[in-house]
């Protein structure tokens, strides 16, 4: 039963009947994003983005067309709603992974040292809790859409969400230290510099100056703006998917008759804007020509 201080519609799965124009355009930006992450993964050679990002607006596109499918349909079939509550949940965990493996390969080119954890370290831990909480997701998804009461399959999938989001404050935390460590150039640990015959101890170079130095691998001024560049858009898409992130988690805590689930301008604003964002982000700062090309 749904509070009394606030209006919702009782005959519709999503308290309002989803409106036509902005899932048709949700749709259609997914769709293209999608098709130029495609174009991206091959020509790059970034086929590892096929099976995130292209996977994340496959996801997207699904969901926001079943939200179209609803509001043909919005008063007879709830099939529909579940495949859209299902598909804009789990999809984004496909472009986190994205993240979680341009920040170790940040770190292999702007000095490890400057890392609480190795690059490899990153890809491990991180990929593998976003596939744990993929797959808790996916799992309460289908029991909801299994059962005549979605509130046990909701709870799991909100543990899903809690534990990806718990997963990303980490990993933020960590980047945070990293950028900071780097840009202060204050190592963690210290790596031997190769021999020069400039590098004896009382030569300017020496110290961390010259590791700083040596740990850019002679790149050039330019390769180090583009990987800035890739940094911010980083920064952007993170905080864009962070956002969604809390937004699901108050949504499904507020429970199926909740005022948060109720209104519609929250879920397209808050999950499929900010969604869209990141990865709009990811086409135009994209890592194909944004890190140099011996990594």
């Amino acid at each position: 039963m749904a509070p009394p201080n606030y209006n919702v519609r009782t005959d519709s799965h999503y308290h309002y009947i989803p409106t036509k124009s902005v899932c048709i355009i949700f749709v259609a930006l997914f769709g293209l994003s999608g098709l130029i992450h495609i174009v991206e993964a091959f020509y790059f050679r970034m086929r590892w983005l096929l099976a995130t990002a292209v996977l994340l607006c496959i996801g997207e596109a699904i969901g926001w067309g079943a939200r179209y499918w609803s509001s043909l349909h919005w008063g007879i079939d709830k099939t529909p709603f579940l495949i859209q509550i299902c598909a804009t949940i789990f999809s984004p965990t496909f472009l986190v992974a994205v993240y979680f493996v341009l920040l170790g390969r940040i770190i292999s080119i702007l000095g490890p040292q400057y890392s609480r954890l190795s690059p490899k370290s990153y890809l491990i831990i991180f990929c593998t809790a976003d596939v744990v909480a993929l797959v808790v997701q996916s799992f309460g998804g289908g029991l909801a859409s299994g059962k005549s009461d979605p509130r046990p399959g909701s709870r799991i999938m909100l543990g899903g969400i809690i534990f990806q989001m718990i997963a990303m404050i980490l990993y933020i935390l960590l980047a945070m230290e990293f950028l900071w460590r780097y840009y202060s150039n204050s190592p963690i640990r210290e790596v031997p510099p190769p021999p020069s015959a400039n590098s004896g101890p009382g030569s300017p170079r020496s110290g961390r100056s010259q590791m700083k130095q040596t740990t850019a691998k002679l790149l050039s001024y330019e390769s180090l703006k583009r990987i800035e560049l890739l940094i911010f858009g980083a920064v952007f898409s993170v905080t864009c998917i962070f956002i969604r992130g809390v937004y699901r988690t108050i949504e499904l805590s507020d429970g199926w008759h909740g005022r948060i689930i109720a209104t519609q301008v929250y879920f397209n604003v808050l999950d499929g804007a900010m969604i869209l964002l990141a990865t709009i982000t990811l086409n135009i700062l994209h890592p194909g020509y944004l890190l140099p090309s011996e990594t």
